[in-house]
């Protein structure tokens, strides 16, 4: 099994040679045999369940200790539920259509080549994130449904779920005839081994991290390998004058509640001045029984006047709290007079992660869309559904928010590049 736990960084060396060597064999496969790999995989990480849980505990426990944030430690847990949405997860990807080989157009050039784009594997990918073990599954379904190998660094938090994770995925590759180096993890918590993977360009093909801003910072300045970066989500709601109230009271919940510590919850919402004197104390009052924050601007504050609301949790807004991803159950509440504030807010605030607007004008909703640079946009919808799993892609590799090469949830098209192919009759260049 290929651990990487010494704290010397030129063990990368040979870890990528052997990725890039099981490329090959991975890029040869039929779609039958992937989907089959896949669904032993997912049998697998089921039988192994025990196993996993263990070390998945013992990764909570020492995180607890070390008092971690709420956010953080419901990132990290598995349970047996979870564990079966992972399982299920993979079985999802597995009976997807397989990307690689499809003709994406071809066409008779006048010099009667006939010429193709064709779908091909990246090679090596190589992903870091942090505590979060169903992303080393996620991760390895995709890339091994795309005929990728894939080179995987998570947080010292998950160090144990992750060597348990990995452990079963290459003991099933084995089993089944494959390279085990399909699937490598690099679970030491030595911080001089990102930095080396980030020089391994000789191996890895594209380098996705998944994690906090400084994360992304290094892997922009210090990468040599193709890098797409995004996951940082400070996303806004929109609440239009002519928005039906209650219905978007129930977006809103659902897009701070359903999992705060998910990078598509709302961090903001933006109300506009002609209901805010209804919609915020509403707003209070219903997300406040629910264990909400309210960070107030000055604009939105004289509508949730403590002396009004006194059990409410509602503060002041600080300065940064508009470009804080809170991942927890805080939010920012801000009143506009137009829907250009809203959009000059999110230009200057947002990370073009998932943006959303509840109205009943059509007008302001096609606007909207035209001018606010996302990933995702949503009209009358929750920013929750920024997920492979939502978009129908089975799974994802990442949230891109830039716009080379991939954008959004990335599922298994992402993970592919096209070659052209010409065939002639001998045909040379006049």
């Amino acid at each position: 099994m290929t651990h990487l736990e010494n704290n010397t960084s030129n063990i990368l060396e040979p870890v990528g040679k052997a990725a890039k060597e099981a490329s090959y064999s991975l890029a040869s496969l039929h779609s039958a045999e992937k989907k089959a790999m896949l669904l032993a995989l997912a049998d697998a990480l089921e039988a192994n369940a025990p196993e996993i849980l263990q070390a998945n505990a013992e990764d909570c426990r020492e995180a607890k200790a070390a008092d971690v944030n709420e956010s953080l430690h419901d990132r990290l847990l598995l349970n047996p539920q979870r564990l079966a949405a992972i399982a299920f997860d993979v079985r999802a990807v597995s009976a997807l259509p397989d990307p690689v080989g499809e003709v994406l157009d071809g066409r008779i050039l006048d010099s009667g080549l006939s010429l193709l784009r064709r779908r091909v594997p990246l090679g090596v990918v190589a992903a870091i994130y942090e505590a979060r073990p169903n992303v080393t599954v996620d991760v390895t379904a995709l890339c091994l449904k795309t005929g990728n190998a894939v080179i995987l660094r998570g947080g010292k938090e998950t160090a144990r779920s992750n060597k348990a994770i990995v452990n079963v995925i290459q003991n099933c590759l084995q089993r089944l005839g494959l390279p085990p180096a399909a699937v490598q993890a690099v679970t030491s918590p030595d911080r001089a081994l990102v930095s080396a993977l980030l020089h391994l360009d000789a191996y890895v093909d594209m380098l996705i991290p998944r994690g906090g801003s400084g994360l992304h910072r290094l892997c922009r300045e210090q990468s040599r390998i193709p890098v797409i970066t995004g996951g940082i989500g400070v996303c806004h709601i929109v609440v239009d004058a002519s928005a039906e109230q209650d219905k978007a009271l129930r977006v809103i919940e659902n897009a701070k509640i359903q999992r705060p510590s998910a990078c598509n919850a709302v961090e903001t919402v933006l109300v506009h001045r002609d209901i805010a004197a209804v919609f915020l104390p509403r707003l209070a009052k219903h997300l406040g029984a629910l264990g909400v924050t309210l960070h107030a601007s000055d604009k939105a504050m004289p509508y949730l006047a403590r002396q009004s609301f006194p059990s409410l949790a509602v503060t002041p807004l600080a300065p940064g709290d508009y470009d804080k991803e809170w991942l927890t159950l805080d939010m920012n509440v801000h009143v506009i007079d137009s829907l250009t504030d809203a959009l000059e807010h999110i230009r200057l605030h947002g990370t073009t992660h998932s943006e959303a607007i509840l109205t009943e004008s059509m007008t302001a909703a096609e606007r909207f869309a035209r001018e606010v640079d996302a990933s995702s946009i949503y009209i009358n919808a929750s920013t929750r559904f920024t997920d492979g799993g939502q978009f129908g892609l089975g799974a994802e590799v990442a949230i891109s928010t830039q716009k080379l090469h991939a954008r959004g949830p990335m599922g298994l098209d992402a993970l592919t590049t096209y070659k052209w192919i010409a065939t002639g009759d001998y045909t040379i260049r006049e």
